[in-house]
């Protein structure tokens, strides 16, 4: 097998030679960060090769709904979910979230969207609308979140340090939701913030903040970063 076109974890395998957008550590970090230990059910926006689901789906005993736009990654994700373990609790929902309307609210949504906004583009077309807002914009998926989200729901939501205050106008335009949290991401200490785990919700509960540090010296991970991927690495 050529390589990277999969990533092995230690309770499944996450094959990803079909989707536009490959696995990072970033992606790991929130799929290992969501508190999704007590939720019901759980939506993952932009699923992607589904990894966010299948982490989900490891830590809880949730019905997950994955929403896939692009037919690569939604046949994709369908082959990921019919691998594991949990592939009774796993429905992949092949169409734009702007159309998805489901009889019930999630308690637990977690979304690695779209981020670019009038950027260049990729030269790859799937590559672009893996990455760019054409196909979702912010403020499109602040409605879709709030549409969604229950009334006690949290939204998970992980994007670049640049596009968070982007996203985070639009939601205050657009919707009441509330940012309760945020915990930055940085490589290492000597870096700023590369990405930004927005966590939303309805309550306006205190704010908090957080700062998650990837490797004390590269490729070694700090032990908050091993002690959050030891659930899933084969090699931690």
């Amino acid at each position: 097998m050529a390589r990277n076109s999969y990533f092995q974890f230690k309770q499944f395998r996450v094959e990803q030679n079909q989707t536009a957008m490959k696995i990072t550590t970033d992606a790991c970090i929130l799929g290992a960060r969501a508190e999704v230990e007590n939720s019901q059910s759980i939506l993952d926006i932009g699923a992607g090769t589904g990894l966010l689901s299948l982490m989900a789906a490891q830590r809880s005993t949730a019905c997950i709904d994955a929403v896939e736009l692009d037919d690569h990654a939604a046949a994709q994700t369908q082959q990921n979910f019919s691998a594991s373990p949990w592939k009774n609790r796993l429905t992949l929902h092949h169409c734009p979230i702007q159309s998805f309307m489901p009889e019930k609210r999630y308690d637990c949504i977690l979304s690695n969207p779209p981020f670019f906004e009038n950027a260049f583009k990729a030269p790859c077309s799937r590559r672009s609308l893996a990455r760019h807002t054409d196909s979702l914009s912010f403020p499109e998926l602040a409605e879709a979140i709030d549409r969604l989200m229950s009334e006690n729901g949290k939204a998970w939501i992980l994007l670049p340090d640049e596009s968070s205050s982007l996203f985070l106008k639009a939601l205050h335009r657009a919707t009441p939701l509330k940012l309760e949290r945020t915990l930055a991401i940085r490589s290492s200490e000597t870096h700023k913030d590369h990405r930004h785990l927005l966590v939303l919700g309805r309550s306006g509960s205190e704010y908090e903040f957080e700062q998650i540090t990837i490797y004390t010296e590269h490729p070694a991970y700090t032990n908050e970063t091993i002690n959050l991927l030891r659930p899933y690495y084969l090699k931690l």
